[in-house]
């Protein structure tokens, strides 16, 4: 049954049980209201670029130290104020934020009928712990994940028995929804879509009441967890949150979830909403739950899916042009789009003149491939969309994989040239087999990418050869915390863990490995989303956007670097050094450069980014 949108009426399922503390509208002056972490922009401070990051930052008082609250403290300070029962109040023509909450509570309570039992809040069995177990990972490997350093992620189960009521489904530490504007369940990353048709009837009374009132809500707080709310037309996207993720990242991940299904039916289904206000389009998505739960599993691993950058897979650069060079020929015999890559990596990237491919498509795209087992057994012709290049049309993609790992994408306008396409694949793999291509992309894959272990000892070494990644530095630092449990390595100069660097020119990235301390999955999840918390204070428009920022807490000393060429960002031993630190960046900056013909794909591609 279709639920009326006015809010006079009742709703059915569970809206008791979802507690709203604050309501933010989007209208006139509440329009950029932000509700960061306040931590995370303390001491957070501007600088003028000057070249050298030694130069800027040599003085203690160029860059302030942010120490951060340990998260359980703040989890302690969140629950002495959890609602048992809250009521959310609009009023459309000021913008203005009304909320009103019960009287507190005080104690531990078991968990009862009466409270949400959501993880992390008081009434449920499960909080929001300090050691954050990796609930989209917990279930293993399910053939679609991804190893990262030895380790591999599963992207999760869909645990179909699942729905509100059951208290597995409340523990689950983050949830996305997409609803139509009827109420009608689309997706749900756990639990079976038509089992969860009240609670999606809530969720849309929700987005009604806000919206018949002139408003669009956006995110609601309640104790330790985020609702974040995405309306696109007539679907909307949501997700219920306690993983202490900015609103802007949980923004941005329901935006790549909304943009894999217009890859898989383009934005044209909004027609079908027009004609059929009633519409199912649940049928049209049926046999993609992997692709999703792919998509959502690499949140929580994939550093593209918040920088809106690619990476490339590391190769000498005559393989690389070889690959360039064939994939141009068949671009120009009529194909709008040639890309190789292996896993989730591109290898070669072309299109016809004037086309341009944005990051998020590749991400989309490869997403897709590589989470469909159907692409793997054979050559495959398809229709997809990519949102970023055109969101209502559809093109044609030939796929084939030469290997477990590394495959092919056509992408044309012509739903008739699958034999066209298919004469081209037989032209490129000889031309990869011949000059060696492939035997170069499994040896790549084999001997992984860059290590800290290997940035040279001191600026002095880097000759402009990538010989120098041999070498090594014996800094180590003791960091305290939760991070060093089962430390069994040294780390990078300095006591360097990871870094990411960014070329902001060619929208691409490139990443160290994980390797110890960083040798487990919980701690890996723990640094990419310092990163997205360092990169959302980065580029808060409220405060910002920042040049610099050095922060230090318990787990991490984390340093990033933006200039107009790239953006750095760097993991520390939590006790490492200030001024070590900076001049350790600096050097990462030098090794990228001089081994960018490896790691980035240089003028191969006619793109306008």
């Amino acid at each position: 049954m279709d639920p009326d949108p006015s809010p006079s009426q009742p709703v059915d399922g569970d809206a008791d049980q979802i507690p709203c503390s604050t309501v933010v509208t989007e209208e006139d002056g509440v329009r950029d209201l932000r509700l960061d972490d306040p931590a995370d922009r303390k001491g957070t401070e501007e600088l003028e670029s000057n070249g050298s990051m030694q130069n800027e930052l040599r003085h203690e008082g160029d860059m302030e130290i942010v120490e951060e609250i340990p998260q359980r403290a703040q989890d302690l300070v969140e629950e002495t104020v959890l609602a048992s029962s809250e009521e959310v109040l609009g009023d459309s023509s000021r913008g203005a934020l009304v909320w009103r909450e019960s009287s507190d509570r005080d104690g531990e309570e078991p968990p009862s009928p009466s409270s949400s039992g959501y993880a992390g809040e008081r009434g449920s069995s499960v909080g929001s712990s300090e050691n954050d177990d990796i609930g989209d990972v917990e279930n293993g490997f399910s053939g679609q994940g991804n190893p990262i350093d030895g380790i591999a992620w599963g992207t999760g189960r869909k645990h179909i028995g699942e729905d509100e009521a059951s208290v597995s489904w409340r523990k689950r530490k983050k949830h996305f929804f997409v609803l139509s504007h009827s109420g009608k369940p689309i997706y749900s990353r756990y639990g079976d879509e038509h089992k969860l048709a009240g609670f999606s009837a809530t969720l849309q009374a929700i987005i009604s009441f806000v919206e018949n009132s002139g408003d669009c809500v956006q995110l609601v707080r309640a104790g330790n967890h985020q609702v974040v709310f995405l309306v696109k037309g007539p679907i909307y996207l949501v997700c219920i949150s306690c993983t202490e993720e900015t609103n802007e990242a949980l923004r941005g991940q329901l935006e790549l979830i909304y943009g894999q299904m217009l890859v898989i039916l383009t934005k044209s289904v909004n027609r079908c909403f027009e004609r059929n206000p009633k519409f199912d389009m649940t049928p049209l998505l049926g046999g993609t739950d992997d692709v999703f739960s792919s998509l959502i599993h690499a949140f929580s691993w994939n550093p593209a899916t918040f920088l809106h950058a690619y990476t490339c897979l590391p190769l000498a650069y005559s393989t690389r042009q070889a690959a360039g060079a064939i994939l141009q020929d068949v671009a120009d015999s009529g194909v709008l789009f040639a890309i190789l890559m292996c896993k989730h990596k591109v290898i070669s990237l072309v299109g016809a003149q004037k086309a341009s491919l944005r990051p998020d498509d590749v991400l989309l795209l490869s997403n897709f491939v590589l989470s469909s087992e159907s692409f793997r057994t054979s050559e495959s012709f398809s229709p997809i969309c990519l949102p970023r290049y055109n969101p209502m049309a559809f093109l044609y993609a030939y796929i084939h994989f030469f290997d477990v790992d590394t495959y092919l994408m056509l992408l044309t306008t012509s739903s008739e040239a699958f034999y066209h396409l298919k004469d081209c694949r037989v032209r490129i793999e000889r031309v990869l087999v011949t000059s060696n291509v492939l035997s170069e992309v499994q040896r790549s894959l084999l001997d992984g990418g860059l290590h800290v272990e290997d940035l040279p000892v001191d600026s002095s070494s880097h000759s402009g050869s990538s010989s120098s990644r041999l070498s090594q530095d014996g800094l180590t630092s003791a960091a305290p915390g939760r991070v060093r449990e089962g430390y069994t390595g040294i780390g990078g100069p300095s006591g360097l863990w990871h870094f990411i660097y960014r070329s902001i020119y060619l929208d691409q990235y490139v990443s160290s490995e994980f390797s110890p301390p960083l040798n487990s999955a919980s701690r890996q999840k723990w640094l990419y989303r310092a990163y997205q918390r360092l990169y959302a204070s980065m580029h808060d428009k409220g405060s910002g956007p920042h040049k610099k920022q050095f922060r230090r807490d318990e787990n991490y000393v984390m340093l990033c670097w933006i200039t107009q060429d790239f953006e750095l960002y760097a993991a520390f031993d939590p006790l490492a050094d200030k001024a070590l630190a900076i001049k350790t960046c600096d050097r990462v900056c030098h090794w990228i450069r001089d081994m960018e013909n490896e790691v980035f794909l240089l003028g191969a591609s006619p793109f306008s980014w």
